[in-house]
């Protein structure tokens, strides 16, 4: 016994909204996987920045002990 015509169409009604909803919780799951690592990579940014600050200090620090006349823009800033 072959089905109905509404029957078929209710089931590929059915299947559709199925592949819907689980491509919108892929994509709701790969956005907040992206906020997430974009929220990494900026905090370690951050981090990265007052580390290379603080290194431009210390070597700054060094050449007045050591007495060497140094600009910033010798240093590239």
């Amino acid at each position: 016994m072959l089905p109905d015509a509404f029957s078929v169409v209710s089931l590929d009604t059915a299947v559709q909204g199925t592949s819907i909803t689980a491509a919108e919780n892929l994509l709701c799951r790969l956005q907040e996987n992206f906020q997430a690592l974009t929220e990494k990579l900026t905090l370690r940014m951050e981090e990265m920045g007052e580390r290379i600050n603080d290194l431009e200090k210390r070597v700054a620090d060094l050449m007045t002990e050591a007495g060497v006349e140094n600009s910033n823009e010798e240093l590239g800033d």
